[in-house]
């Protein structure tokens, strides 16, 4: 069974992905730019969420039917990472339509 938070970010890594692909064509995914923030993104989000989702003394606390289990690294449920993928991505991607929108206007 498919836990329900995977579930949840797994489709939001997908519609994230139809969004650029189907709709907004941007191309921020062969911008180096985009990746280089990315990897700025994991560089604040694995310390962080590491020491909130710590299975030794959690401050957020995932119900075990909610999630995949994989945790990685530092007990990081694999979910967050795909969640935050898609928050920043989309985030990115609508904010790069939008001066595309402007500069043609």
């Amino acid at each position: 069974m498919v836990e329900e938070y995977s579930l949840a970010a797994m489709a939001a890594v997908v519609v994230v992905l139809l969004l650029e692909f189907c709709l907004l064509r941007t191309g921020l995914f062969t911008r180096p730019a985009y990746w280089i923030t990315m990897v700025i993104v994991l560089g604040f989000q694995v310390p962080v969420d590491g020491w909130l989702t710590k299975l030794d003394a959690p401050v957020v606390l995932y119900a075990d039917w909610a999630i995949s289990g994989v945790r990685v690294p530092w007990d990081i449920p694999v979910e967050d990472f795909l969640y935050g993928f898609a928050m920043v991505t989309a985030v990115l991607l609508l904010w790069e339509r939008g001066r595309v929108a402007r500069e043609q206007a």
